[in-house]
């Protein structure tokens, strides 16, 4: 299985092809993640992390699009951000976009009515979101993952009190 690290930093993810910006990262090829296409043919991947990074790019939208073009079909696309109540989304100045759990839907089949911008979608295979530790002991974790009606709630009028940490998303490139 070819796994491309987008981003890899110091950390690249063991067998992986590792890009990344800094020449004092572990990547296999420095690449500006801001400018497309990267070096590889298209569907050349099996899988692709984006770990902590897409916070970090100046466009979502195309940088989704290459996750798009990079990842076979009936592949995976690994992404994990800090959800944008918690104090790292904006505590680290190079963090350019604040997500919520419903941030990636425009990718998605009924594209949050927006699809007009991007023909890249997306099959969501799973969102996991990790609350700050006194709300995961009371429960509020379980119920925002395992329930999307809490979960929209939650994000609608509870994530302000109630706060994010990180989120994980998989996804499909369809």
């Amino acid at each position: 299985m070819r796994v491309l690290d987008v981003g890899c930093g110091i950390k690249k993810y063991p067998g992986s092809v590792g890009i990344d910006r800094n020449t004092a990262s572990n990547a296999d090829v420095i690449v500006d993640l801001d400018h497309f296409p990267y070096p590889f043919a298209d569907r050349s991947f099996d899988g692709l992390r984006a770990i902590h990074v897409i916070e970090h790019v100046a466009d979502v939208i195309k940088t989704m699009e290459e996750f798009h073009r990079l990842v076979r079909p009936g592949g995976r696309v690994r992404i994990e951000t800090p959800h944008y109540t918690d104090f790292s989304s904006f505590c680290d100045p190079t963090h350019r976009s604040h997500l919520n759990s419903f941030s990636f839907r425009y990718f998605g089949e009924n594209h949050g009515g927006f699809g007009y911008y991007s023909q890249a979608r997306f099959r969501e295979i799973s969102v996991h979101v990790k609350l700050l530790a006194f709300w995961r002991w009371l429960g509020f974790q379980f119920m925002v993952n395992h329930f999307p009606r809490f979960r929209k709630f939650w994000e609608h009028y509870l994530c302000f009190v109630v706060r994010g940490k990180v989120m994980e998303f998989e996804f499909e490139p369809v």
